[in-house]
């Protein structure tokens, strides 16, 4: 993420919020599970673009752990890319948001530097944003089957599903991704119902045939190797992932929508891990 908010109005925010901090501590632990914190996010978010810097105070300024490895570590790390865009350039769009407990997943187009697609995830604790991940791409043309990389179904349904949805899709990323158990594959999917936003494949199992043969015609190979957590709220579930994608390692964040016990929609972002002389914090890209 990057704000465009004055330095001192990032200064009295800070402030505050250290005050504010100091006083929470002091009130009795909230439960993340039924504390809808959504809205905050998207707040935050949309402050990129509009320089509000109200939702800065959100964060919790004694404790917030950054993993985008371009940004610093902690509100010092934050405050340091919030005057990086040029003035009026930022533009947000947050059209998806779901919450697991004290994580939010957030899916936004963007337009900072260029426009981008970006998958962000926050962590809450005692009320306040400790923790960020992210995972953006450039934004790319609509894909063979017309669609873009954010349209879609965005409505949260099947609450009671959750934890049956992130089973299935946790097992899908397993069996298919990880551990490439094609004979499974069909029975993920509903015959050849299934909805693509990523920009280079077309929709159904037809779709992601063609795909994969164009890419080892190419001698592309993509692999995932690791999956490191998996967040869902009803039927949308969220798998962040690491491998290799073109010989480079690679953070996989893919975003599925279950229908009625199958795979029905799937989104995601792909982001090459940059070296480690490179990072500008020592959290790591993962490290849930």
């Amino acid at each position: 993420m990057k704000f465009k908010i004055s330095n001192a109005a990032f200064l009295s925010i800070a402030a505050i919020s250290v005050a504010l901090a100091g006083c929470a501590s002091n009130t009795s632990k909230e439960n993340a599970m039924s504390t809808n914190y959504k809205p905050q996010i998207t707040e935050l978010l949309k402050s990129i673009e509009t320089g509000d810097a109200k939702p800065v105070g959100y964060i919790n300024p004694a404790k917030y752990i950054q993993h985008n490895l371009a940004v610093g570590d902690g509100l010092a790390g934050f405050g340091a890319v919030l005057q990086a865009l040029p003035k009026g350039s930022a533009k947000v769009n947050t059209v998806r948001v779901l919450q697991d407990g004290p994580f939010v997943v957030a899916h936004t187009d963007y337009n900072f530097f260029g426009p981008k697609i970006g998958f962000d995830i926050f962590r809450f604790e005692e009320g306040k944003v400790v923790e960020h991940w992210d995972n953006l791409q450039e934004k790319a043309a609509p894909n063979p089957s017309g669609h873009t990389m954010l349209d879609g179904a965005t409505a949260v349904t099947d609450l009671d599903k959750t934890e049956a949805n992130k089973a299935l899709v946790r097992s899908f990323v397993d069996d298919i991704l990880v551990n490439g158990k094609l004979e499974k594959l069909a029975g993920y999917y509903d015959g050849d119902n299934y909805v693509q936003h990523n920009p280079q494949i077309g929709d159904g199992l037809s779709g992601l045939g063609k795909a994969l043969g164009d890419m080892a015609k190419a001698g592309i190979t993509m692999k995932y190797s690791t999956i490191h957590k998996v967040l869902g709220e009803g039927n949308f579930v969220m798998v962040v992932s690491e491998g290799v994608f073109a010989g480079k390692p690679t953070s996989f964040y893919d975003l599925f929508r279950v229908q009625s016990g199958k795979i029905a929609e799937h989104w995601d972002t792909m982001e090459t891990i940059p070296a480690r002389a490179e990072w500008k914090n020592s959290n790591g890209k993962f490290g849930f």
